[in-house]
C-alpha cells in the first residue's frame, strides 16, 4: 500500500535542466525537504535568545559572499561606496530604481541614487525581480519580523505585509528569500543612509502587465507620504555570458542606446511600453517587473530623473561581457488612492474544476510521451477558468495496481493552480528519481490523483496543529520537513509522534519540535480518479 510518510514531502524548489523523456529542459525539484544545515548562502530565520520567542528574523544570504561578513568590513565597504556618490538631494523624492550587483561593480551607482534623497523615510519597500525561482504571476513577501545584516537588525513592516498577504497576488514562498540578492543586496545601503525605518520586501515573479497593474494599484492604495519604494534592478547584461549579444561593434555606443530606450518608457511612466520594449529588443534588464510595478504605484504627476549610469564593461576597461547599472529617482508625492477590494485567495473547486485538472494532467502526461516535450496549456487546448488562474500549490500523485508510481509537488505556491497541476504532473511521471520515466504502456494503468494546498500559514503552537486536517511544515535553526495532512492518520500517529517524525525528517533530534521551533500548517482537497 501507498505509504504518505515517504512521499508526502516532495516539494518544487527551483529552475534547471533535467531528464524528461528525451533530454527536455523543466524545472528542478527535490523530493524531500532540506533535512541537514543549510549552505552558507543560505538565510535562515530563527528566535534570538534575547528577543520575545515571536521574533521572526530573516538573516542575511550575501553576508561573506556578495558584501563582506565582518561588520567593520562591510560599514567601510559602503562607506566608501558613498564617498564617491556627489548628487544634490530631493526631499520630494517618493522613489528610486537602483542596482543590485556586488558592490565592488553597482555600489556607487546605487550610493548616488540613495544620495538624492533628501529626508528620511519611516518605511522602505523594496521590490526586486527573482532570477531563478518560478514565481508567475505573484510576488512573494516574506512572514517575518527583523531583517539581519551584519550592520544590524531592520525591522519589517509586518502590518503592511499582512495588509498585502489579503491579495491572491501576494504569498510568503520562503524560497524566494533563500535563493534571491535582488532585495538583499539593497540593505546594508539603505542602513547607512537612512539608519532608522521599516522594510517591506517583495520578489517579483514573471508577472504579465495585467498582474504588474494590479500589484501597483494595491500597493498606491497603501503606501503613504512617509514612504520610499525602491525597484532593484541591473539593466542590460550584455556578452556571451548572458548569452545575449545583439551587436559587436559599438558595443559601448549599443548599450547606452539600448539602456536609454528603456529609460524612455520609464520617464514616461509606461510600464505597459517598457515590458513590451523588453520583450521585443530582447533588452535583458532583469528587473523589468518591479520597475513596471513602480510606474504603475506613482501618481501622475511624478517625474523620472537619472542621476547615474556606468557599466561593468566601462569600470572594467573590457566589454566582451558587460552589465549596465542605472539610478533613477522619483519626485513627486504619492496620491493616496484607496486600495482595491482583496478577495478570498482560494476559490473553492466545484465537482466539474476537480474533473478539469485531473483531464488537464492526463492530458499532459500523454503528450509528453507523444512528443517528447513540455506542454503548455495552449498545446492541450486548455483555458483555465477563473478558480483555477489563482497562484495555488498543488501535488499529482500517480498510482498504478494500487501502488504508488510517483508523486511530486509543490508546499508553497509559484504558479497558477492549472499550471502547478500540469507541471507536476509531467514530474510525477518521468522526473520522480525513485521510479523510472513512465513508458506509453504503462499510461492506461495508472490513476491520477491531485491535492490542491492552501498557503502555509504560521501557527502560534504546535498544539494549534490538528491531526487529519493539517499539513505540517516544522522550521528550526535552517532545517525544515513537511508532511501533508494524511500522513499521520495513514500511518496512526497521535500529535506529538507526528512531530517527533517529523523532526528527525528535518535532520534534528526526535524532541527538536518541543523548544525554538516554527510552525506553518495548511489543509489539502484531495480529489482522484475512480479506481
Amino acid at each position: 500500500m501507498w505509504n504518505r510518510f515517504e512521499i508526502g514531502i516532495s516539494t518544487v524548489a527551483g529552475f534547471c535542466s533535467i531528464l524528461l523523456v528525451l533530454m527536455v529542459v523543466v524545472s528542478q525539484w527535490t523530493d524531500t525537504p532540506a533535512a541537514k544545515e543549510p549552505p552558507a548562502t543560505t538565510p535562515t530565520r530563527s528566535a534570538s535568545p534575547n528577543q520575545p520567542a515571536k521574533m521572526d528574523v530573516l538573516r542575511s544570504s550575501l553576508a561573506g559572499t556578495w558584501y563582506a561578513a565582518d561588520p567593520e568590513a562591510l560599514s567601510a565597504e559602503v562607506a566608501g561606496c558613498f564617498e564617491k556618490a556627489k548628487t544634490q538631494p530631493r526631499n520630494d523624492a517618493v522613489a528610486l530604481i537602483l542596482p543590485h550587483a556586488g558592490y565592488r561593480y553597482s555600489g556607487p551607482t546605487a550610493a548616488c541614487g540613495l544620495q538624492a534623497l533628501g529626508r528620511s523615510y519611516h518605511r522602505v519597500v523594496v521590490i526586486g525581480p527573482t532570477h531563478r525561482l518560478p514565481l508567475e504571476d505573484m510576488f512573494s513577501v516574506p512572514r517575518a519580523t527583523h531583517y539581519e545584516t551584519p550592520l544590524g537588525r531592520v525591522p519589517l513592516d509586518v502590518e503592511f505585509t499582512e495588509k498585502l498577504l489579503a491579495y491572491p497576488l501576494f504569498r510568503d514562498v520562503p524560497d524566494a528569500y533563500q535563493q534571491e540578492h535582488s532585495v538583499q543586496i539593497e540593505v546594508p545601503l539603505l542602513q547607512h543612509k537612512l539608519r532608522d525605518f521599516k522594510l517591506v520586501p517583495i520578489v517579483a515573479g514573471q508577472c504579465s502587465h495585467e498582474t504588474v497593474a494590479q500589484a501597483g494599484r494595491i500597493l498606491a492604495g497603501l503606501i503613504d507620504r512617509d514612504t520610499l519604494v525602491v525597484a532593484s534592478s541591473d539593466f542590460t547584461h550584455y556578452g556571451p555570458q548572458y548569452q545575449y549579444v545583439p551587436f559587436r561593434e559599438n558595443v559601448p555606443e549599443n548599450l547606452k542606446q539600448l539602456d536609454m530606450g528603456a529609460f524612455a518608457f520609464i520617464e514616461k511612466r509606461d510600464a505597459q511600453g517598457l515590458l513590451a520594449y523588453r520583450d521585443r529588443t530582447g533588452a535583458t534588464i532583469c528587473g523589468c517587473v518591479p520597475i513596471a510595478v513602480l510606474l504603475e504605484t506613482l501618481g501622475r504627476e511624478a517625474k523620472a530623473e537619472l542621476v547615474q549610469y556606468t557599466t561593468s564593461g566601462a569600470l572594467a576597461g573590457n566589454y566582451s561581457n558587460s552589465v549596465s547599472y542605472l539610478a533613477a529617482v522619483f519626485r513627486g508625492k504619492w496620491t493616496g488612492s484607496a486600495p482595491p477590494a482583496s478577495r478570498a485567495r482560494e476559490t473553492a473547486l466545484t465537482a466539474e474544476d476537480k474533473q478539469q485538472l485531473l483531464s488537464l494532467a492526463r492530458a499532459a502526461i500523454r503528450y509528453a510521451l507523444d512528443h517528447q516535450r513540455l506542454p503548455e496549456a495552449a498545446d492541450l487546448r486548455f483555458s483555465a477558468p477563473e478558480s483555477m488562474k489563482p497562484p495555488r500549490a498543488a501535488f499529482v500523485t500517480l498510482k498504478k495496481n494500487g501502488q504508488l508510481r510517483g508523486c511530486i509537488g509543490d508546499i508553497f505556491p509559484q504558479r497558477p493552480l492549472y499550471k502547478s497541476v500540469l507541471t507536476n504532473a509531467i514530474y510525477a511521471a518521468f522526473a520522480d528519481r525513485r521510479f523510472p520515466q513512465l513508458q506509453k504502456d504503462e499510461y492506461d494503468r495508472i490513476k491520477v490523483e491531485i491535492s490542491a494546498l492552501t498557503p502555509p500559514a504560521p501557527v502560534a503552537s504546535w498544539r494549534d496543529i490538528r491531526i487529519g486536517i493539517d499539513g505540517v511544515v516544522l522550521q528550526k535553526d535552517g532545517h525544515s520537513a513537511v508532511f501533508l495532512p494524511q500522513v499521520a492518520p495513514e500511518q496512526g500517529w497521535d500529535l506529538e509522534t507526528t512531530l517527533q517524525y517529523l523532526s528527525e525528517k528535518a535532520g534534528l533530534p526526535a524532541d527538536a519540535w518541543k523548544e525554538g521551533a516554527s510552525f506553518l500548517v495548511f489543509q489539502a482537497d484531495v480529489f482522484g480518479e475512480e479506481p
